[in-house]
């Protein structure tokens, strides 16, 4: 029977440290399943999502803290199960832009959370020289949200903080 683990690392960004991890994963007969990796600053993160048998999650467990300290990073490691199966039919990108203002992707994440709709991806930055901010945002729908209410109720919020925003529909449940 299948194992899942959720494996976050952090740390200086230094060539080799995402090969190092995968091939440790690779050696302990755990396959990566979905992960995602990025730069902030000096620093890289990487999460991932392995599965394996129980010996070869519990392998990896054992073996993670030495070559995290090897790297310089910090781990963290949690036991979970495979994907959901949810009945999510339609899937589409929300994007915003504008000057950047406190509290935008607040209220942005919480529109989505008070209709109960799941984000599945969020990607936000801002150029700090000219103060402009942007994010993309991907939610699964089912079919019985009506996506013109949806799309209404957000550009209303959008013009609240004076951003562009938009609402289209995309094939996959991933950030390009």
């Amino acid at each position: 029977m299948s194992e899942y683990l959720v494996l976050t690392a952090m740390g200086p960004d230094r060539k080799g440290s995402v090969s190092d991890l995968t091939k440790l994963a690779s050696e302990c007969g755990c396959n990566i399943l979905d992960s995602r990796m990025a730069i902030f600053g000096l620093e890289f993160t990487l999460i991932m999502l392995l599965m394996g048998t129980n010996k070869a999650i519990h392998q990896l467990e054992s073996k993670l803290p030495a070559v995290a300290h090897k790297l310089e990073l910090i781990t963290m490691m949690k036991r979970t199960s495979g994907y959901r199966d949810q009945d999510f039919v339609h899937h589409y990108q929300v994007d915003y832009a504008g000057i950047d203002q406190p509290g935008v992707l607040k209220s942005v994440t919480a529109f989505f959370a008070t209709r109960n709709i799941d984000i599945s991806s969020l990607k936000s930055e801002i150029n700090q020289k000219s103060n402009h901010m942007s994010a993309s945002i991907l939610i699964a729908l089912m079919e019985e949200t009506s996506i013109e209410q949806l799309e209404s109720d957000f550009l209303e919020l959008c013009e609240q903080f004076d951003v562009q925003g938009c609402i289209k529909k995309v094939q996959s449940n991933q950030l390009d």
